[in-house]
């Protein structure tokens, strides 16, 4: 004779765990996770499907920039284009400013000059007619990854092909083009490979490249120029085409900003402007205060090649190899000691920075300091650890209060103690010590993001060769309680991202990323992965219902759920492990789409074609048939339906006999 039906009710909660055994899990942690994909512990309770991405700009960020033919009278096959600051790609296409067609670059047909930034181009057809001189050129394939991306103000900057544009969302400006005043030729009747000019508000560098008005092709500045009283001789390529007359207009087309590695980014303010700083590992720090591009690059030290910024005590700190060197206070530009710069040693190659709290903190792969004080008059250098350090730069985010960062064993938090200036580490990666290993292994470069209206932290891996279905990602929710916090985790899959970022607009979170397909797209949009389906899954542990000896035959079960629309998902009851020799129920499809009748309690009214006053239930109840020692339900999400909570699930059963 049966025993009386029992209920087994279990709250979903724990997040992502593979550090117990199946025993252990089932038993002392039966609402979390043993797999969690493109699911998030959520702050409201239960594992909430993911929301999408959408391209931020329909236009992908240009590949080679704004090139221009150089000189009329090109036919046939060959083509030289000036303002052009990367070697186009064999195979790629393009067209060309009032030429009809789309042409393809031939095999070998590519012959690039880096230092008069022009290009000739074999195609595989010719022209079908001669392009004017500065005819605008537009790549319609690409190559190159975005190498930098910064939500700032209403626009985002994008870092591409050594070019840095804007976009607001709707196609992509330059950024790069230096502001030098209004720069006139000065004299009529030149000729050769120099040009004097007049009008300069500061000093034309080597690489930039110029058109004159009335005359023929692109320029190119060969050396830095000399400025005495607004006016300067410019060394340029190619020769005068023709005589330029007095006072004829001259037009900087793009700042020489070359082979620059990953951009990195501080929005701050010393004045009555909002700025951002950028540096790239090469070039020179540049400013953007959203009208003029300018570069840092003060006599008095040499910031070339910095690769971390920071604003601390209304002072810009860059970090270059061991070194930390910071402006005076309350000024971008100014690097004087005696005006209150300085530079500060720290041993070992700087792996990032990061503002916490009253310390500017120093990360090294081996060690992790602080700088404390206001001023070049108390700035004192501590070590935090010599034990442990950051192992990958763009790991570093500020969490709830606390640091994260990945170390050589896990991901860590840097948490200050009641004692000011003390601090304690720990490793809260432990639980899933597996999954954040193999995504070490995996990836040549890390992007992460703090999604703060979620309270989550966002690792994403990046691979050349990973696609972007294939790329994973780590998650974890700061979980608060009893006084208590702590980290529940999942992982994502098919978010692809080189770089991120995220800023908040008129309280509204924009996060954007992007990686090697040259678009940026804003994470947090949209219910699809840029019109893919998002395949997410959620499985709990085995669980045992308080004694793994004992069979049960299980006959009913209830979901609670909290869907923000109409969703259609999948579940599995699991029995023993997915044994072989296991009898396994069917999968059941759950759907609380209009006129379904699968959702518990709910009802619709139609008035015309319209449904009127329908409601979305969120407790589901179904009949299931199994019996085994122990169960686990699989969830399975494939499709491009708006996100939804899973919350917790009752098991109705009656327990047999003793294995």
């Amino acid at each position: 004779m049966a025993d009386a039906w029992q209920t087994y009710p279990f709250e979903f909660k724990g997040g992502l765990i593979s550090s117990l055994s199946p025993l252990q899990q089932g038993t002392n942690a039966p609402g979390s996770a043993r797999t969690l994909k493109n699911f998030e512990p959520s702050v409201e309770g239960g594992y909430k499907r993911i929301e999408g991405f959408t391209k931020y700009d329909s236009a992908f960020v240009p590949a080679y920039g704004f090139p221009k033919v150089h000189g009329s009278g090109q036919t046939g096959t060959t083509l030289v284009l000036g303002n052009i600051f990367t070697a186009p790609v064999v195979g790629g296409t393009l067209t060309i400013a009032g030429v009809a067609g789309t042409y393809t670059i031939a095999s070998a047909g590519v012959s690039y000059d880096s230092t008069n930034k022009r290009v000739t181009l074999t195609l595989t057809a010719s022209m079908a007619s001669s392009p004017a001189d500065l005819a605008a050129v537009t790549f319609t394939s690409h190559a190159g990854t975005v190498k930098g991306v910064a939500a700032w103000e209403d626009e985002v900057i994008a870092y591409r092909s050594n070019d840095l544009y804007k976009s607001t969302g709707s196609g992509w400006v330059k950024l790069n083009v230096p502001s030098y005043g209004t720069v006139l030729v000065n004299g009529g009747a030149q000729t050769g490979a120099s040009l004097i000019v007049d009008g300069l508000t500061d000093a034309p560098k080597a690489g930039d490249t110029f058109t004159i008005s009335g005359v023929e092709k692109v320029y190119t500045v060969l050396s830095n120029a000399t400025v005495t009283s607004g006016g300067a001789t410019l060394s340029i390529n190619p020769s005068l085409a023709s005589s330029p007359a007095d006072n004829a207009a001259i037009t900087w087309l793009t700042a020489n900003y070359t082979g620059g590695t990953k951009l990195r980014t501080e929005k701050y303010r010393m004045s009555s402007t909002d700025k951002i700083v950028g540096v790239d590992g090469v070039n020179y720090p540049f400013i953007w205060d959203d009208s003029t591009f300018s570069l840092i690059n003060d006599a008095t030290t040499d910031l070339a090649g910095a690769s971390f910024v920071v604003s601390f005590k209304n002072h810009l700190f860059f970090a270059k190899d061991d070194q930390v060197v910071f402006s005076a206070p309350y000024t971008d530009t100014d690097f004087s000691p005696a005006t209150g710069a300085g530079v500060i040693v720290v041993g070992g190659t700087i792996t990032g920075l990061i503002v916490f709290r009253e310390a500017l903190i120093i990360f090294t792969e081996r060690t992790i300091n602080q700088i404390t004080g206001s001023a070049i008059s108390d700035f004192v250098l501590q070590p935090i650890t010599r034990k442990v350090g950051c192992v990958a730069s763009d790991t570093i985010q500020e969490v709830g209060g606390d640091v994260m960062f990945l170390g050589p064993d896990g991901l860590r938090l840097l948490g200050a103690t009641d004692r000011v200036g003390d601090f304690n580490l720990g490793l809260v990666s432990k639980t899933i010590q597996k999954e954040t290993t193999e995504l070490i292994s995996s990836s040549s470069s890390f992007a992460s993001v703090v999604i703060k209206q979620k309270s989550q932290y966002r690792l994403l891996g990046y691979g050349a060769s990973i696609t972007a279905n294939s790329s994973k990602g780590i998650l974890g929710t700061q979980m608060a309680g009893d006084n208590t916090s702590s980290i529940a985790w999942g992982e994502t899959t098919g978010i692809k991202a080189y770089v991120a970022d995220g800023y908040y607009l008129n309280q509204t979170e924009i996060i954007v990323f992007a990686h090697d397909d040259g678009y940026v797209y804003r994470m947090e949009s949209g219910n699809s992965f840029d019109g893919a389906n998002i395949v997410a899954s959620f499985a709990t542990p085995y669980v045992h219902i308080t004694d793994p000896r004992v069979r049960k035959t299980f006959y009913k079960m209830f979901l609670y759920t909290n869907p923000q629309g109409s969703v259609t998902t999948s579940v599995n009851l699991k029995l023993d492990f997915d044994d072989f020799g296991s009898i396994q129920p069917e999968t059941i499809t759950l759907s609380n789409n209009t006129g379904s009748v699968g959702f518990y309690g709910t009802s619709t009214a139609k008035y015309g074609t319209t449904v009127y006053g329908a409601k979305l239930k969120k407790l589901f109840q179904t009949q299931v048939i199994g019996s085994g020692f122990s169960v686990s339900l699989q969830f399975v999400s494939d499709s491009q339906d708006p996100p939804f909570s899973l919350d917790a699930a009752t098991l109705e059963y009656s327990s047999h006999d003793r294995r």
